[in-house]
């Protein structure tokens, strides 16, 4: 079990099916017989309002299904956000395992408008999120979220939705009984009834930190090995579900500013660019993935870099909007999200993209803003729980449904 404290110098597709049924009339009368009782009520409506034209017909609030119907494939990234009055899905206050930073309406945000939008593909829905049925799904399971503080929070919203589905709150423990903090490397939440756990590993970079090699000028501090995993991958390897992310920490005023160069070998990179870096770094871990993982057991998924929304090219100034934008402004296209495209699709392996960029573009009501456990420290990079990191659970566990119903 890893307890150990981190430190810094350390398009996808979903099948959806259903059975369409179609008959062909090819008898005039039969055509007829359908156009008198068609044509009857109609009249009648069109006499009503004519005779009452002030009446005002309800508006039906069609609710999705809770499962596909359709039989094509959907991108379920393309899509748009839709209000509903059914979110949130949880009470962050009441889930134990929110952290307090990302509960912003109990660090006093007042409005509560964006809670209650949900993403909606253009050609297909994502099924509710069901908790009780899901977890029984996951009896005897793991799932494991490897990456940066983005991770984490859709580590922690996954624990508070699933606990709609458990009646006995206290069977729900962090399993060496931690405290949720973002200094912890390691966090496993156990839902002893059904024998599942949810883990999180904090691995920003994915690859191990290193030493400064003998004879490095004064500027480097560490380094970062690219052509080796991070030491904790030997504790992903049994997973049944493995989910990462990596990005946010792959800027040069995270690394270089910071002291912090690449090395690959013996060999110090020091004029590789982050982009290039982050394409060999994830070279180093598709490698392992294709090399030590049996994907015919576990489900692999890498969710994409996730957008921010903040003024300015100093990345200090940042407001929340009320609602969410209308367009992306071309903003759906990143250069990460286009690295790790690049990377996932020449993989040899099954690897689910969760293409969760554009998406996120819309969402600049949902960031944390100043109602964190910090409020002098605006951030506009992570997100609300609850909010848009549900969305992203609700379309893992679409994929998994599919995967469980084969």
């Amino acid at each position: 079990m890893v307890s150990s404290t981190f430190k810094r110098n350390s398009l996808g597709f979903f099948k959806f099916r259903c059975h369409h049924k179609s008959r062909v009339f090819q008898s005039f009368d039969g055509l007829l017989r359908i156009a008198i009782i068609i044509s009857f009520p109609l009249a009648i409506t069109i006499g009503y309002f004519y005779l009452f034209p002030n009446f005002h017909p309800a508006v039906i609030d069609l609710k999705i299904s809770n499962s596909s119907m359709l039989s094509k494939k959907c991108n379920l990234f393309e899509g748009s956000w839709t209000k509903d009055e059914i979110y949130p899905l949880y009470n962050a206050s009441l889930c134990p395992f929110t952290e307090r930073g990302f509960n912003c309406l109990a660090n006093g945000r007042k409005d509560k408008d964006y809670l209650k939008w949900r993403w909606k593909p253009h050609n297909c829905d994502i099924p509710r999120f069901n908790a009780s049925v899901i977890l029984k799904k996951l009896s005897g399971k793991q799932i494991v979220f490897v990456g940066d503080s983005m991770s984490r929070t859709q580590w922690e919203s996954m624990i508070c939705l699933l606990m709609n589905g458990v009646d006995d709150k206290e069977s729900v423990h962090e399993v060496n009984g931690n405290k949720i903090t973002k200094q912890i490397r390691f966090l496993g939440v156990r839902f002893s009834l059904f024998n599942f756990t949810v883990k999180f590993y904090r691995s920003v970079f994915l690859v191990q930190p290193g030493s400064v090699p003998r004879g490095a000028p004064k500027r480097v501090r560490s380094t970062l090995r690219l052509d080796k995993l991070d030491g904790c991958s030997r504790e992903w390897i049994d997973a049944d579900v493995l989910v990462f992310n990596t990005g946010q920490w792959w800027t040069p005023r995270k690394l270089f500013d910071m002291g912090y160069y690449f090395q690959v070998g013996g060999s110090l990179k020091l004029g590789m660019s982050t982009s290039a870096a982050l394409r060999t770094a994830l070279g180093t871990w598709s490698s392992w993935l294709e090399t030590m993982i049996n994907t015919n057991r576990t489900s692999v998924f890498f969710r994409t870099f996730e957008s921010s929304h903040w003024r300015g090219k100093t990345r200090r100034s940042c407001r929340v909007s009320r609602y969410p934008l209308f367009k992306t402004r071309g903003k759906e296209r990143n250069p990460m999200t286009e690295i790790i495209k690049r990377v996932v699709n020449n993989m040899t392996v099954p690897v689910t993209l969760l293409h969760v960029t554009a998406m996120g573009v819309y969402r600049s009501d949902a960031h944390v803003g100043s109602w964190s456990d910090n409020p002098s420290v605006p951030d506009c990079s992570h997100w609300c729980l609850p909010g848009v990191p549900d969305m992203w659970n609700e379309i893992l566990i679409s994929y998994l449904q599919d995967k469980w119903n084969d």
